[in-house]
């Protein structure tokens, strides 16, 4: 199977200490590479949209990161505020503790509102798979399809785990064949990107996206 790798690469900076040159330079690599989007903090919205501005590639940003504990007007207030900014994919972080509690509609709603607040963006849930059992998993996945969304992800790199073939074939199997799965979180390989995308991701979010591709 063969894929366009480049196309389905969200090249990402996400790291406390970073700076708005080494912002720049991200977005640079990505219309270098023809990445599929950036994906940077909230702050860096306007700055990814204005170096972005013209080419092919999205601008990617996170909402309740990295705990996804946020209260949820706070998550839509970030969504309508990043959209504004120049937003166009918002990779938001499900309320982890809700979900593992049972609150299946308070993650519902909270999922539904940052859609809503972002009319015509697309919104992708990261699940945080490393802290949740499979039944979690499929429920994520349901809540979010229902809510929605139009991506699920597996983890935001600063909590346990990260994307791993099992939890993308569980994610595929769940969603079906026309919803995305982004798989991130570890990605460091050509083979990792392979086996992930052959296992049912449509999507890698990686800081190692040039090394991929060379």
């Amino acid at each position: 199977m063969k894929f366009n790798l480049a196309k389905m690469i969200d090249h990402t900076l996400l790291k406390q200490d970073a700076g708005a040159a080494a912002i720049e330079q991200l977005c640079h690599e990505a219309i270098c590479y023809q990445f599929a989007a950036v994906c940077v903090q909230p702050s860096y919205v306007q700055l990814v949209a204005q170096c972005l501005q013209g080419t092919s590639v999205k601008v990617c940003t996170v909402i309740g990161f990295p705990l996804g504990a946020n209260h949820t007007v706070v998550k839509a207030f970030e969504a309508g505020q990043a959209v504004k900014d120049g937003a166009e994919e918002l990779d938001m972080v499900l309320h982890i503790g809700a979900l593992k509690t049972g609150l299946d509609e308070y993650v519902r709603k909270d999922i539904r509102a940052v859609a809503e607040a972002a009319p015509g963006k697309i919104i992708k849930v990261i699940l945080e798979t490393g802290l949740l059992t499979d039944d979690e998993k499929r429920r994520a996945c349901e809540l979010a399809v229902q809510a929605g969304a139009h991506f699920v992800k597996t983890s935001t790199g600063f909590g346990a785990g990260g994307a791993t073939v099992e939890d993308i074939r569980l994610m595929r199997e769940v969603v079906g064949p026309d919803f995305g799965v982004k798989a991130s979180g570890g990605i460091r390989t050509l083979e990792d990107a392979q086996k992930l995308l052959a296992a049912g991701a449509n999507r890698i979010g990686t800081s190692a996206g040039p090394s991929l591709i060379i």
